[in-house]
């Protein structure tokens, strides 16, 4: 596809999948989407840590490779370049490396959903059913003993009750036995300049990206995780990198793969979003008009559940009523267990 989805953009508001809002994306081909609806977050260039210089790993005069008739992906390096400083001949290296992963396009382009409004009958019981097991308690649990002192911390220090910061990553990758194994320069990349529905979106996360491994001495090439570019224990999109990550263990580099700065990261983020220590997150309810009541599909019918604040911070790391409800789940399963 090349640089078809830039040819053939239109003016889009965008999802945002793990933070706030800020500037006008561009596409780098001049045109600025609609901005009614949240962009990600483009931090400001900060001075990068001192690390190995990683220019010399990437040096041709021209690009090569999956990318090489791309004016799209030219457009994007000379803009890294202006606004941001990079060497052109690193970019040009790097970006003749790129993989278009075929297997990325195929997830990020689903078929048209037909789905009611309404949840259908035993969605929630199948959805809770992956994450409500006995291996996710036990393992939740031993990573709270072994990560105690950096959970306890982070709790104290951000004011997040600690079993909601062991739930996130249990639910987002097993506390860390799923990381993900792509190429987050090549998903992000694939993303960006090879699909249509989201690509402003993945373009500014693979700025973010690139400025975060200038920042933090990353060779662009090795971080893994997700086939959407999510990264580390918490699985955080690089904007929520730049902007939440904390370097929890004080060692000079944010380094979410590593449990001591994860489990700060995922503190700092539900505090950023207003997370309120000891407050209710939700409770059994009966059918009702208020807004605040949500409607999960059980086995046994339907579930009304009142939600509160806490309930819709964790909505705000994924926009799922399901996701939510399995988070507190879990949560008070493991500190039950903890306990």
């Amino acid at each position: 596809m090349n640089n078809l989805a830039y040819n053939h953009l239109l003016p889009l508001s965008l999802v945002l999948l793990m933070t706030g809002c800020a500037s006008d994306p561009i596409d780098y081909q001049g045109n600025y989407p609609n901005n009614s609806g949240q962009q990600p977050v483009l931090v400001p260039y900060q001075k990068p840590i001192q690390r190995p210089d990683l220019t010399n790993n990437y040096s041709p005069n021209k690009l090569t490779g999956n990318y090489a008739n791309s004016q799209a992906v030219q457009n994007f390096i000379q803009h890294m370049v202006q606004t941001h400083g990079f060497s052109e001949a690193y970019l040009l290296g790097l970006f003749s490396r790129a993989q278009r992963l075929d297997y990325v396009i195929r997830l990020e382009s689903p078929e048209p959903s037909t789905s009611s409004p309404r949840p259908s009958a035993g969605s929630w019981t199948r959805y809770r059913s992956k994450f409500l097991t006995e291996a996710h308690i036990d393992n939740g649990v031993a990573f709270w003993r072994e990560h105690a002192a950096a959970i306890e911390k982070a709790s104290t220090t951000y004011g997040v009750d600690p079993e909601y910061i062991v739930a996130i990553i249990g639910v987002e990758t097993f506390f860390g036995k799923n990381f993900g194994k792509t190429c987050i320069f090549d998903a992000l990349t694939t993303l960006s300049f090879d699909t249509y529905r989201r690509a402003p979106y993945f373009t500014q996360e693979l700025e973010n990206f690139l400025l975060m491994t200038k920042e933090e001495g990353y060779e662009p090439r090795d971080p893994k995780g997700s086939w959407a570019g999510a990264m580390g224990y918490g699985q955080f999109m690089p904007s929520s990198f730049r902007k939440l990550a904390v370097d929890f263990d004080n060692n000079g580099h944010r380094d979410l793969w590593q449990a001591y700065d994860a489990v700060g990261s995922v503190a700092h983020y539900f505090s950023e979003h207003g997370w309120q220590l000891n407050a209710v997150v939700t409770r059994p309810t009966q059918a009702s008009n208020d807004p605040d009541v949500i409607e999960l599909g059980g086995a046994m019918g339907s579930e009304y559940w009142q939600v509160y604040p806490n309930f819709k911070v964790i909505k705000k790391y994924n926009n799922s009523n399901k996701y939510a409800m399995a988070v507190h789940q879990l949560a008070q399963a493991i500190k039950q267990r903890y306990n």
